[in-house]
């Protein structure tokens, strides 16, 4: 039948006859494929300071980002978590100027490893990617899912820019990223007054009076990452909000008084809840304004 669909059945990576250094050489050939986006090999068994080597170090040519993976089969466990971590901050003190991001790729991850790698990337950018062979019609195929995806937390200060960077970078970058920071500065326009569009290599941020109040960032399949930063104390009525919703975020401390929520957004979801959005303009405007009383 036409219409007929296959049932598949996910197989053990070993019992296909492969072994990690397989797996690791599938990633180092093609990094797109763990869904990360078009990233290169740097180096693949970096050796590391502390004795180990790192699987695979990748890099984002178009940015400065820089992954930090580390591959195993199986289920994963406290020293390839632990390994992972390690090997993430010796390469971020060897480059310094880079965001890196540590990447846990593995065939399980049962609940107890699963509750500790999320409760880390509230403090690591920490991603976990589950790799398995998917066999249906007697074809295999090699398939990642994204389990966990690393907190990027945007810097609130702006440093002063190396170069100029204008709409026309953004237009050929993202431009997708582009159209929702402009259809955004024209709906928190009318809570918060009059927003500029100012412009980085990696940040499009919205500004009133000068200050940053919100920031979007590129992400995959015409997405974009857009933050807010509120008062801690306004926090739980926008996330209440968002739960409502069921609407998904992110949303993780600044500092002792600032907290930050991420939406993963794309211009269907920021037309469709505009008063998402005026609400959580609305919790800026009380923030900054909590600020300017003090």
């Amino acid at each position: 039948m036409a219409d007929q669909i296959s049932i598949s059945k996910t197989l053990g990576i070993r019992d296909c006859g492969f072994d990690e250094y397989w797996l690791q050489d599938q990633i180092a050939a093609n990094p797109s494929i763990i869904g990360l986006g078009e990233l290169e090999a740097v180096r693949l068994e970096r050796q590391q300071s502390s004795g180990g080597r790192l699987d695979i170090l990748l890099n984002n040519p178009d940015g400065d980002s820089m992954y930090e993976v580390e591959v195993m089969l199986g289920a994963t466990d406290e020293a390839h978590i632990i390994r992972t971590i390690e090997y993430w901050d010796l390469e971020r003190r060897r480059w310094p100027k880079r965001t890196h991001a540590a990447v846990l790729v593995a065939e399980k991850m049962n609940r107890r490893f699963f509750n500790v790698v999320q409760l880390l990337s509230h403090t690591i950018p920490i991603i976990a990617i589950q790799a398995n062979i998917i066999e249906a019609d007697s074809t295999r195929v090699l398939h990642f899912t994204k389990i966990l995806d690393a907190y990027q937390e945007p810097e609130l200060e702006d440093p002063a820019p190396a170069e100029t960077i204008g709409e026309d970078f953004w237009q050929e970058k993202a431009p997708w990223t582009l159209a929702h920071a402009k259809t955004l500065q024209e709906i928190l326009s009318r809570v918060l007054g009059e927003m500029k569009l100012g412009f980085s290599k990696n940040r499009i941020r919205l500004r009133h009076n000068g200050e940053i109040y919100f920031s979007l960032a590129k992400w995959s399949g015409g997405r974009s990452s857009f933050w807010a930063w509120l008062k801690k104390t306004l926090i739980p009525a926008a996330t209440a909000m968002l739960d409502e919703k069921r609407i998904p975020y992110d949303s993780k401390p600044y500092d002792s008084e600032w907290q930050s929520i991420r939406l993963r957004v794309d211009q269907s979801f920021i037309q469709q809840e505009v008063e998402v959005f005026q609400t959580i303009a609305e919790s800026v405007k009380q923030s900054w304004q909590s600020i300017n009383e003090n």
